[in-house]
């Protein structure tokens, strides 16, 4: 059994950790439950003093384009007692020091520690010079969450008890350094990279749409980095890699038997060679069921029925299981995961058919990391690499919160420009802040954006007409985080911080409605009276009448 910490109450899972140049917090660190040398009575009157308890350091730098960031606020946060115990501000080489970490703890317990950086105008991954050990963290459940045994690792974590939110239920998470803190077990390099909007983490791929519907679509536009002439490459040992992605999928996508969740993610993770046609020499742990967003990067959406091209057999019309759960925040509950079905590349979330325990859904089997133009582990070389979808809570092995595949989100990722719009630092987009402003068909919203300047629905930003656009269904899916239960909620909430040194985070839109369509503009080709949108609660992706009015939102290339 993995050694538990010993968390008063379970609002604040792994934290942040505020990081002190040089400066000593031992005595703010009094060990968990009481515990840490030399406290207790019983000492004899002239007895020498004890050799004081052991502690350690943490250690690491902030960065910006590989160059020290200076101003960044590193700041130290105990797991044990849910409490800041330390701030710094990082200075001219980017560097800070933490030292005087306790060791010492009772109760059945570790100290554990979570770092955190923090700058207006930016946003941060923890980016470990040795890189991560995810393989180290042990999940203890809602009352614990993501726990080292010892060691050092990144992960995203949720801060549920730290801020006040006056909607209630949005969840706020941040990349953090999580440190268990034991004799000898001092770390350096732990570092954090920053993020502006112009060092996006990814570029996101067009969605193909090869015919235009009407001025200003997708297909019109054609916005993002092109798919390869030949995609999709059959390796001849049963195997399929995608040269968009890197991904690898069994060339045979029906060759696993329907299943419930639990069920089909060991199905996909006990695969091997010598199975479903394979050749390829795989191993029992190296296929696994894709998360959400890698199951709707095979999606053509110029065909249905099914909607996937290439080499690949017995691709079904019917639903795929992905191992994203609803919702997999800090502290979540759900009974449902996400699928897609291939006929269209519909989402499912109907309570029905995508009941964890009970819905039987087909099972395809993915390997490898998407990986960008270098390649990725057990990939192939590819034109982009896919995001993370943010999940932070497991539900079932190897799923998707357990893996954490893809670029992971940093935090906050979405930065205020202060003239109506905010930035993505994921993908370096342009989002306009008023998700309200724009309610119309499918083609007047088209007309609208296209119309769209400084000076209307709250910007001042100097943009003129011609330069805003309807996300297509990419760019809109991409703002997803399945590390919230209701999407509107979050992006609608001001976070207002409970802890000294950790800034709040205001409303990301002005106001997203909430149980609404948001309009892309891409087009269904299992129905061309239809558009994709995306549903504001849970972001699933739904196909819609194009006579039907909904909001949209405006994004734009930066400037």
């Amino acid at each position: 059994m993995p050694t538990q910490l010993s968390i008063p109450s379970k609002s604040l899972l792994p934290r942040a950790m505020h990081v002190a140049v040089s400066t000593s917090l031992c005595a703010a660190l009094a060990a968990c439950g009481g515990g840490g040398g030399g406290s207790g009575g019983g000492g004899q009157a002239g007895a020498t003093s004890a050799a004081p308890p052991p502690t350690t350091s943490v250690s690491g730098t902030v960065s910006l384009n590989g160059a020290p960031l200076a101003g960044a606020t590193v700041v130290a946060v105990s797991t044990n007692t849910n409490s800041v115990v330390g701030t710094v501000t990082t200075g001219a080489d980017g560097s800070y020091r933490f030292t005087g970490l306790g060791t010492a703890c009772t109760d059945n317990c570790v100290q554990n520690y979570a770092f955190l950086a923090f700058k207006p105008g930016y946003a941060f991954n923890a980016t470990l010079a040795n890189g991560q050990n995810r393989a180290a963290l042990e999940w203890g459940g809602q009352t614990y969450g993501w726990n080292l045994v010892n060691g050092v690792s990144a992960v995203r974590a949720g801060f549920n008890g730290a801020f006040t939110n006056p909607s209630g239920g949005a969840p706020i998470n941040f990349s953090v350094i999580n440190f268990t803190s034991v004799a000898n077990g001092s770390v350096t390099g732990a570092n954090f990279t920053g993020y502006d909007g112009s060092n996006a983490l990814i570029k996101l791929a067009a969605t193909g749409q090869a015919t235009s519907y009407a001025a200003g679509d997708d297909a019109a536009l054609a916005k993002g980095v092109p798919i390869p002439a030949v995609r999709f490459i059959d390796n001849g040992d049963g195997t399929v890699s995608d040269k968009l992605t890197g991904l690898v999928w069994t060339k045979n996508a029906g060759c696993l038997s329907p299943a419930n969740w639990s069920q089909a993610l060991t199905e996909a993770n006990q695969l091997a060679s010598g199975q479903c046609g394979l050749s390829d020499g795989s191993s029992a742990g190296q296929w696994r069921l894709p998360n959400v967003i890698e199951l709707a990067s095979v999606i053509d959406i110029n065909r249905a029925s099914p909607a996937v091209s290439g080499p690949f057999t017995n691709v079904s019309n019917a639903t795929y299981w992905t191992s994203t759960p609803y919702w997999s925040g800090s502290g979540a509950a759900t009974t449902n995961a996400w699928a897609i079905r291939l006929s269209d590349g519909r989402y499912i979330n109907d309570s029905s058919n995508n009941l964890m325990a009970s819905s039987s859904n087909d099972v395809w089997a993915v390997r490898g990391t998407s990986g960008g133009a270098g390649g990725a582990t057990g990939g192939s070389a590819s034109a982009v690499a896919l995001a993370s979808t943010g999940a932070v809570e497991p539900f079932g092995k190897n799923d998707d919160a357990s893996l954490s595949m893809g670029v992971q989100l940093p935090s906050s990722r979405l930065i205020d420009n202060g003239n109506g719009t905010f930035t993505d630092t994921l993908t370096g987009l342009v989002w306009m802040k008023a998700a309200d402003c724009i309610h119309a068909t499918w083609s007047g919203a088209l007309a609208a954006v296209g119309q769209l300047a400084s000076g209307q629905c709250g910007l001042s930003d100097g943009s003129t007409a011609g330069q805003w656009r309807m996300p297509n269904r990419n760019e809109m899916q991409s703002l997803q985080d399945r590390g919230q239960n209701n999407h509107a909620l979050y992006f609608n909430e001001n976070f207002v911080s409970g802890y000294s040194g950790v800034p709040n985070q205001n409303a990301i839109f002005s106001d997203m409605v909430g149980f609404q369509y948001y309009w892309t503009s891409t087009t269904d080709a299992a129905s061309v009276s239809e558009a994709w949108t995306v549903f504001t609660c849970d972001y699933g992706v739904y196909d819609i009448d194009k006579t039907q009015v909904g909001y949209t939102l405006a994004v734009r290339d930066p400037h």
